[in-house]
């Protein structure tokens, strides 16, 4: 069985679509089908001048490591453009996106690499360097925000058991470049109902937001999201105010919803479909057999990312993590 996802987009703010309850399967402008075996999911975007970019995880099931491309649309939702975004040799997917100080950031999931780094935008969409490694733990779908007086993390930790889908972690900085400190309570949140993050945090009512994923009976099942009634160094409190499914937004994709993110009027979303087919078996033959060939590695000229920017980061490297289900 294959998870495949399709990503879109409504041109209404995150407030909006947490005040009305959700979004209608008729506002959602969805980015186009990726072909047999492939998706696109955890979207995230900006819009520029009039241009709309959509930063998503590319996968395709024949490479297994996912990539982060870019879709651009008009004023009219017509697709204008599109490309790749960044490439390196771990996988990439969750690419939210931080503006601080002026400049614009990327913050990947790459947990393969032992670490959590920040890259800066250097031309935009398509151009990014790494910046920093924020964060030494393996950290998965790291949220990033400001609020109050602080940058705080939202994020998972891989681990036996899909402790990845089930505990929920959180570190606190005085600047986003750091040093980041994890919260006295970790994990302050545990179980598959409500706990691994699914999008952008953000205020609404007064309140800080984090949308989090419902793993319960799939992963990705739903996004729950949880109204933060306390955020300290010490304490934590969060509970579960709306809850999003995918039911009725797609045609055949009404399995998982994991994706709520949003920057200024547009919100982001991506829905599934569990895909059995006949063709699994070929599927991975090919896998294993451009794995074997050395196929699958990031082909040369279209990696970006690679300047040395601090520290002594030159590019990623994928080191040993226990394996453990952390799709997304």
């Amino acid at each position: 069985m294959y998870d495949i996802w399709r990503s879109g987009f409504v041109r209404r703010s995150l407030s909006s679509v947490t005040a009305t309850g959700g979004v209608r399967s008729d506002e959602v402008r969805w980015l186009p089908d990726s072909g047999p075996f492939q998706y696109v999911a955890d979207p995230f975007g900006i819009e520029r001048d009039g241009v709309l970019t959509v930063f998503v995880e590319a996968f395709d099931y024949r490479v297994r490591r996912g990539e982060i491309h870019f879709y651009q649309y008009g004023a009219d939702n017509g697709l204008i453009g599109q490309g790749t975004a960044l490439i390196e040799p771990v996988h990439l997917s969750y690419p939210s996106l931080i503006e601080d100080g002026g400049e614009l950031y990327m913050l990947p999931e790459g947990y393969k690499s032992g670490g959590l780094t920040l890259y800066r935008c250097v031309r935009f969409p398509d151009q990014w360097e790494p910046v920093k490694q924020i964060m030494d733990v393996p950290a998965i779908d790291a949220t990033v925000v400001k609020h109050g007086d602080r940058w705080w993390a939202f994020y998972s930790l891989p681990g036996p058991a899909d402790r990845a889908m089930r505990e929920l972690h959180v570190a606190f900085a005085d600047s986003l470049m750091g040093p980041w400190t994890p919260h006295a309570a970790n994990p302050v949140r545990a179980g598959f109902e409500a706990s691994r993050p699914g999008g952008t945090a953000f205020v609404h009512d007064g309140a800080l937001h984090l949308p989090v994923q419902d793993c319960s009976t799939t992963y990705g099942a739903a996004i729950n999201l949880l109204r933060i009634e306390t955020l300290t160094p010490e304490a934590f409190e969060a509970r579960p105010v709306k809850r999003f499914e995918p039911t009725g937004l797609l045609a055949d994709h009404e399995d998982g919803f994991h994706t709520l993110s949003g920057m200024g009027d547009v919100t982001f979303v991506d829905v599934k479909r569990i895909l059995q087919s006949s063709s699994e078996g070929w599927i991975k033959a090919q896998f294993k057999l451009r794995r074997l060939l050395g196929l699958n590695k990031p082909r040369a000229g279209r990696r970006t990312g690679r300047a040395q920017k601090a520290g002594n980061i030159n590019r990623l490297q994928a080191v040993s993590i226990p394996e453990t289900r952390v799709r997304g």
